[in-house]
């Protein structure tokens, strides 16, 4: 569709996360706060960003914390937000639905 797509901070190192867990907390705390970071900058130097919010453990349209924060940081620098599926029920709807994001309902041809 000619876009640029930016993958997030730690897409090519899926499973770090919980590896780190199990060996140090320190570790695991450096990690996530340079990967937190890293996020910001991706965020910082694109137009928008897309949320593939896909059912995740019986969730549906599961949107976690951190992807939470990537929402707002894209929010607070006036950034295009995209939800390829609805708004969840959870602790964020509130604030998700104020943020006012572009729901696509599975149709990325909306993206513009």
């Amino acid at each position: 569709m000619g876009h640029e797509v930016t993958f997030p901070a730690g897409f090519d190192i899926p499973y770090i996360e919980g590896e780190l867990k199990k060996k140090s907390v320190e570790n695991f705390i450096e990690f996530k706060k340079t990967m937190l970071r890293e996020q910001e900058g991706n965020i910082r130097n694109n137009d928008a960003i897309l949320v593939l919010n896909f059912e995740k453990k019986g969730r549906k349209n599961y949107i976690g914390g951190a992807t939470f924060l990537e929402i707002y940081k894209a929010f607070e620098l006036g950034k295009k937000v995209f939800l390829i599926n609805p708004i969840p029920e959870n602790i964020f709807t509130d604030e998700l639905v104020g943020m006012n994001p572009v729901v696509l309902n599975g149709d990325l041809s909306r993206i513009g």
